[in-house]
């Protein structure tokens, strides 16, 4: 499964998090200690918020520890919210289009999980996408699915944390429409700028990892702790959204239900 990281807090450079610490992001992608596969090379992205309502994005198909324009931006790019992701593809094509963060105006959206029987149900997932967001889909994964689904659902007045689990809804109705055994997994960030919205959630017992590291300036929402400070990293229980915004961190269950339809 993916990896990934959220942080918010005083403005930091990116290699902060993605490349210096003892388990940054990079180190993440070779050697990942919570997931069934210790390596995520399936292209990698990072998105950050500055001076525009919009975020920055880079995004490549490369691995993460061989793409040295990754540590130069990191070197470079100081912001005080952004996202990290290396991929681990789960049966999608490499191509920059399917790499994480996903970004649609001032939007950012990550994830680390699965949609069980996504192939069978790909087609019916994608039609209940609007018009007004389809247009916006460029890649063929699930998540980024899932994040156009969210956006319709907040432009229809949802608070973030409903969209997500309303979105999910869809999915998981589908699933038992198409009949499949396999499990819905998620651990997902969303952001607009000013709030992160993160989950931890799966159908089964065994959610994606998902952490949250509160310090005295910043915080972090990692899949794994990035660095040796491990009374920082509270681990997160399954069904949780966690709720980061101008340094404050709110923890609240997090209920998937079927959709009323699908």
């Amino acid at each position: 499964m993916c990896r990934f990281l959220a942080y918010s807090g005083v403005p930091v450079f990116l290699e902060d998090l993605v490349a210096a610490p003892c388990h940054s992001l990079i180190h993440q992608s070779l050697h990942a200690a919570e997931t069934k596969t210790g390596t995520n090379g399936d292209g990698f992205g990072v998105g950050w918020y500055g001076d525009r309502p919009e975020p920055g994005q880079y995004r490549e198909v490369r691995p993460a520890w061989s793409d040295e324009n990754l540590l130069s931006i990191a070197r470079q790019v100081r912001s005080p919210l952004f996202f990290a992701h290396v991929r681990a593809a789960t049966g999608t094509a490499t191509t920059r289009a399917n790499c994480h963060p996903f970004a649609h105006g001032r939007h950012l959206f990550m994830h680390n999980g699965q949609i069980g029987g996504y192939g069978l149900l790909r087609r019916r997932l994608e039609s209940l996408i609007p018009d007004s967001y389809y247009s916006a889909r460029v890649g063929t994964t699930d998540s980024e699915a899932l994040f156009l689904l969210v956006l319709a659902r907040i432009e229809s007045g949802m608070a973030p944390g409903a969209a997500l689990a309303a979105a999910l809804g869809d999915a998981l109705s589908l699933m038992r429409q198409v009949g499949t055994s396999e499990p819905l997994r998620c651990a997902a960030a969303l952001s607009d700028g000013e709030t992160i919205h993160a989950v931890r959630w799966s159908s089964d017992a065994t959610p994606p990892s998902l952490y949250v590291c509160q310090r005295g300036d910043s915080v972090v929402v990692a899949s794994e702790p990035v660095d040796a400070a491990r009374d920082c990293w509270q681990a997160l229980p399954c069904s949780t959204l966690v709720t980061v915004r101008a340094g404050t961190v709110t923890l609240s269950p997090f209920a998937v239900g079927l959709a009323e339809a699908a």
